[in-house]
């Protein structure tokens, strides 16, 4: 009976973790931006670069995660509040690297995985290079 237990637990556990990612699958793009520290680290670093640029991260319909171990928020979201999960850092980080950044794209699929600051242009150009991203464009003419 434990067992059964221990097994729908961690199976919602599962489920919600994914689900939260999940919900922007065809709708935005994301890029995780995963820290052990909370302090001035790459982390801030990467965030602060691409918050400068929110226009551009509309137009890519990109969301920006904040993820350390036990938290995380959407950096550029109006409900930027941290919630509590430590799901997202084990599932993105399981190396448990001092940091990396996961893009994901517009289908769910993992894009590019780094341990360094990926420069705006760079991220950008990244994007702009996907097929999505390219139909995007040539609709928006």
């Amino acid at each position: 009976m434990k067992y059964l237990i221990l097994i729908a637990v961690l199976s919602v556990s599962a489920i919600s973790n994914s689900q939260e990612l999940e919900k922007y699958k065809w709708s935005n793009r994301i890029l995780l931006v995963v820290s052990k520290t909370e302090t001035f680290n790459k982390a801030e670093l990467q965030i602060k670069n691409l918050l400068l640029k929110p226009k551009e991260l509309s137009e890519r319909k990109l969301l920006i995660y904040r993820i350390h171990p036990n938290i995380y928020r959407i950096e550029n979201s109006n409900d930027s509040d941290w919630i509590i999960n430590s799901k997202l850092y084990k599932t993105y980080n399981a190396k448990d690297d001092e940091f990396k950044i996961v893009l994901i794209g517009l289908d769910g699929g993992i894009k590019l995985s780094q341990n360094d600051v990926l420069s705006t242009e760079a991220l950008f150009s990244k994007i702009d290079s996907m097929p999505m991203r390219a139909s995007e464009l040539k609709n928006k003419q």
